[in-house]
């Protein structure tokens, strides 16, 4: 794969690299470095990709892996600061729908199958990959999920 066929592919994912990395991270800017860090590991380690087929499935993958490094290195920075993490939304509940805010309160596990398999479209499959998970796996997450969020939203609505 060229540089500008690189470049062009990334262009088309980039939307959804944002939506999974703001599923993880939540914080703009955090979002960004994960992708920006995610894109260029990507570009320096493209011979890895075996197959150019499943390049945004294993673009999504890598960024994936920046967001967990983030986190980790928030975590890191919390336990020496001995202080509470701050949580930033970037969203108020004029801005955002009942739904969407419930669903940003699932737990990780349930939420990120959900947003790559409803959103983005992935199967369960390239899901299963990306989150190294067997396909039942991402399934019975997706249905957990789900069945979660509308218990929440039946006594919310």
């Amino acid at each position: 794969m060229d540089k500008d066929e690189f470049s062009r592919r990334v262009l088309e994912a980039e939307s959804s690299l944002y939506r999974v990395a703001k599923t993880i991270l939540r914080r703009d800017e955090d979002c960004a470095d994960a992708i920006q860090n995610g894109i260029l590991h990507a570009f320096q380690k493209i011979d890895t990709l075996r197959d150019v087929r499943y390049f945004k499935t294993w673009l999504t993958r890598i960024v994936i892996n920046e967001c967990y490094q983030i986190l980790r290195q928030e975590q890191r920075q919390i336990m020496s600061n001995g202080s509470e993490p701050t949580v930033q939304e970037n969203y108020t509940i004029e801005e955002e729908s009942m739904v969407l805010q419930e669903f940003r309160r699932l737990p990780e596990q349930y939420r990120i199958p959900i947003e790559l398999h409803d959103i983005e479209g992935y199967s369960v499959k390239e899901i299963g990959e990306m989150l190294s998970l067997t396909e039942t796996n991402v399934r019975n997450r997706i249905f957990r999920g789900k069945k979660i969020l509308r218990k929440i939203l039946e006594g919310v609505i």
